[in-house]
């Protein structure tokens, strides 16, 4: 199974009777999966079914999802308020013999407030449900769709990482062969060093000087540092080949690397291991960087 994004983006349309349905889904990063729908008035049945549709084919993504409907072919009902109509004429007809005026016009009465009421056709209960059923399964159809752009950008994103952890790879092997990071080379520093000391004075304690000096010298060695970023590398390698919703244990390994590489700057005294250190930084970083978009 290979990588996915967490970014897409997807629309879908389709027509069930007299209803025109439209989707339009987009995704970005997220810790978990968030799903934000917007359904018009009314359509608060469907809910359930996406929110099951979207939780069983994505693991991980900040998604908004729009549904769009219209009615369509359907000829407009006009009303006319009978009640309304009266309470006019009546007002009318007592008002006639005080007010000199033209007699009332139909057109004139129509376009009174509240007289004529022009609406929709009645909703057929079995039309919506079955256009209820159609834009559930447009969601289905357009949900696939983002999943293609999220493995074709996860694609990418793989190659990208792969690329990443080679660089890293490298590093370490470089690190590994540096003849300043060997125990025997900080020894030898560290004698030099001790040396320089007992040249100025003559009232140290050569045991206890002796003792630290090996002390120090295994604390500056850098071995585990070198296998643990070994081991983390092979993992990652491994989870970006295997596929599928990485992206958390691939956030964890990052961590992990810039620990390591944080504790080798920490513990190197040789300025070609420290340069290599902080290369190793730099290249774990944009590791981490692009791994906050796998799923």
């Amino acid at each position: 199974m290979a990588l996915s994004s967490m970014t897409g983006f997807a629309r879908g349309h389709g027509v069930s009777g007299s209803y025109a349905w439209a989707w339009e889904v987009k995704s970005v990063n997220g810790k978990g999966l968030d799903l934000r729908l917007r359904l018009p008035p009314g359509w608060d049945a469907i809910e359930p079914t996406v929110r099951a549709l979207a939780a069983e084919r994505l693991a991980r993504g900040s998604l908004q999802a729009n549904l769009t409907i219209e009615r369509t072919g359907i000829a407009p009902t006009v009303r006319i308020n009978t009640a309304v109509l009266e309470a006019i004429l009546t007002t009318m007809r007592q008002l006639a013999p005080r007010i000199e005026a033209s007699p009332p016009t139909l057109d004139g009465l129509l376009a009174l407030k509240g007289v004529m009421e022009v609406g929709d056709a009645e909703e057929d209960e079995e039309e919506r449900r079955r256009a209820e059923t159609a834009a559930a399964a447009g969601f289905t159809d357009v949900l696939g769709a983002l999943a293609d752009m999220r493995h074709r950008e996860g694609a990418t994103l793989g190659r990208v990482l792969a690329t990443r952890l080679d660089e890293i790879a490298a590093l370490t092997q470089r690190a590994e062969l540096t003849p300043g990071r060997r125990s025997e080379a900080i020894r030898a520093r560290l004698a030099e060093q001790v040396a320089t000391l007992l040249a100025q004075s003559d009232r140290f304690d050569l045991d206890r000087l002796h003792q630290e000096a090996i002390l120090i010298a295994t604390k500056a060695d850098v071995r585990e540092e070198l296998d643990r970023l070994a081991a983390h590398v092979a993992q990652a390698q491994l989870l970006i080949g295997e596929g599928g919703p990485v992206g958390r244990r691939l956030d964890f390994l990052a961590q992990e690397l810039n620990r390591e590489a944080n504790t080798l700057c920490a513990k190197a005294n040789d300025v070609e291991l420290t340069n290599i250190g902080l290369e190793l930084k730099a290249a774990v970083e944009q590791f981490r960087e692009q791994v906050q978009n796998v799923e």
